[in-house]
C-alpha cells in the first residue's frame, strides 16, 4: 500500500534541537523519529512511500536512501517553498493510484492502522481521518463523530467558548486519490483548514477513527521528552 510521510516542517518550536537537524531526524532512543515512524507503516501493509522534505532535505536523504534496508521503497519530494500538508501530497499527486495513508511525520504512535484502513474500506468513503482524545481542544482541529462513525462537524483550533469535543485530528488520514483533484497546484494548501471543511460544506462523508492507544504529537520539547520517556519504556 502507498503512503506519503509529511516531514518537511522546520521544527522552529524545537529549536535549538532542529538548527542542524531536521526535525524527523531527531533521535527517539537509539533511532531517528522518522526510522521508527517508517517502520511502523511497514507494520501495517504501507511499504511504498513518499516523504517531503524543506528543511535539510539532504541528512534525511542519505541516512535512509531508497528505503530497502527497512523493507520499505521511498521517494522523496524536495519543496523550494512550504506547501501545507494538502498542497505537499499534491505536488506527488501522480503516485496515487488507489487508496493511500497520509501521516505526519511528526506523530509517534502506536495506533492500529491496519484497523483504521478497515473502517475506511468498509466506510466507502474518500476519507478517514484518524481522531484520539486531547485536554486542549482549543489548541487543535477538533470533530463531532455521530454514531454512523462519520464526522458532522469539523473545526480547526476554536475558541474556547466554541469548543464542542475532546476529540482532535491526529495527523493520520487514509485518503481515495481523487480527493487530490480539487487541491490546487503548487499552492499553499492544508487539510484541516481547507480540504476536510470543504467535503463537509458539500456534504461528502468522511469517516473517523479513534486512536485508543497513546499518540504523542511531537511539536514542542516536553512532547520530545515525553516521547523519549515512552521509548525507554517500550
Amino acid at each position: 500500500m502507498k503512503g506519503m510521510i509529511l516531514a518537511a516542517g522546520e521544527g522552529t518550536r524545537l529549536r535549538p534541537l532542529t538548527n542542524h537537524t531536521p526535525k524527523p531526524m531527531l533521535p527517539l532512543g537509539d533511532r531517528p523519529l522518522l526510522e521508527h515512524v517508517i517502520t511502523y507503516l511497514r507494520a501495517h501493509g504501507v511499504d511504498d512511500l513518499a516523504i517531503n522534505l524543506y528543511h535539510l532535505p539532504q541528512i534525511v536523504m542519505d541516512y535512509f536512501g531508497d528505503g530497502q534496508r527497512w523493507g520499505v521503497k521511498l521517494r522523496y519530494s524536495v519543496e523550494e517553498k512550504l506547501l501545507g500538508s494538502a498542497g505537499g501530497v499534491k505536488r506527488v499527486d501522480s503516485f496515487f493510484d488507489d487508496t493511500f495513508v497520509v501521516y505526519y511525520g511528526d506523530v509517534f504512535t502506536q495506533a492500529d492502522l491496519s484497523g483504521m484502513i478497515a473502517l475506511h474500506r468498509q466506510a466507502k468513503v474518500i476519507a478517514t481521518m484518524g481522531l484520539y482524545r486531547v485536554p486542549d481542544p482549543w489548541n487543535r482541529g477538533i470533530v463531532e463523530l455521530n454514531e454512523h462513525q462519520l464526522i458532522g462537524r469539523f473545526m480547526e483550533k476554536p475558541p474556547r467558548d466554541q469548543v464542542f469535543s475532546d476529540l482532535a485530528n491526529a495527523g493520520i488520514y487514509v485518503l481515495e486519490p481523487e480527493i487530490l483533484a480539487d487541491i490546487p497546484t503548487e499552492t499553499v494548501y492544508d487539510f484541516g483548514n481547507d480540504v476536510f471543511p470543504k467535503l463537509l460544506a458539500k456534504n461528502v462523508p468522511i469517516a473517523g477513527y479513534v486512536i485508543e492507544e497513546f499518540l504523542i504529537d511531537i511539536g514542542l520539547p516536553e512532547k520530545y521528552e515525553e516521547a523519549n520517556r515512552v521509548v525507554k519504556g517500550m
